[in-house]
């Protein structure tokens, strides 16, 4: 799948972010980032279908799994057309975009790692996660403390610097109901990322995320 090729081609795609330059290379790039995310898609789905059945692994060339290389530079300062990581997003069948419940894979030479939960959700779907944790703060806990998941995970993300407004500032769970973010990382190494195993380790990791998703499909109403 992934390989140092692949690295390689990110890393002179970051010191050559223009179209004439991708262009050029779209044969590397097709050959080095985009086939070897869409085997390791492709490979993920009878994975996902063991313990998250709902989410969905789309090995597409485009609207699927594997996100855009190309940036939305609209309203953006920096201009760079490409992405310079290789992002792939496990959705939850239900949702329409990368705010939507997911498990997540990041390959950058700056670092990569997996993800799994919620960012940046809108604010409607950030209510209803805040609500169940203040009514149901032993789930909350039950899940954030996890063994299984606590061994790899560990919560990111932004937070308000003060509780939201009708919350109580003493809640036992009012540190959490403060984010912003309901996502957590599990760290991956280089050697891991360029290993044949990476679709067994993938798994192993977002299994033992289950808790937390399905704590958060709960609270939207749709099913884990």
């Amino acid at each position: 799948m992934f390989s140092q090729a692949t690295f390689n081609f990110l890393d002179e795609l970051a010191a050559n972010n223009a179209r004439a330059w991708f262009e050029a290379n779209q044969t590397r790039y097709e050959a080095l980032v985009r086939e070897p995310a869409l085997t390791f898609i492709a490979a993920m789905a009878p994975e996902l279908e063991k313990f998250a059945p709902q989410f969905r692994a789309e090995p597409r060339r485009t609207g699927g799994s594997l996100m855009r290389v190309h940036r939305d530079t609209r309203f953006a300062r920096d201009k760079r057309p490409y992405k310079t990581n290789i992002g792939i997003q496990f959705r939850h069948e239900a949702g329409k975009d990368v705010h939507a419940p997911g498990f997540y894979l990041h390959i950058a030479t700056d670092g990569c790692f997996f993800g799994a939960g919620c960012w940046h959700p809108e604010s409607a779907i950030l209510a209803v996660i805040r609500a169940r944790i203040t009514d149901h703060p032993e789930r909350w806990f039950a899940v954030r403390d996890d063994e299984q998941f606590a061994a790899h995970w560990t919560l990111a993300g932004e937070s308000l610097r003060r509780p939201p407004r009708g919350y109580a500032v003493d809640h036992p769970a009012i540190d959490d109901i403060k984010r912003k973010d309901f996502i957590a990382l599990a760290p991956l190494s280089f050697a891991e990322a360029t290993d044949v195993d990476l679709t067994r380790l993938a798994a192993q990791r977002f299994a033992a995320a289950a808790p937390l998703m399905a704590f958060l499909c709960e609270a939207q109403g749709v099913a884990y």
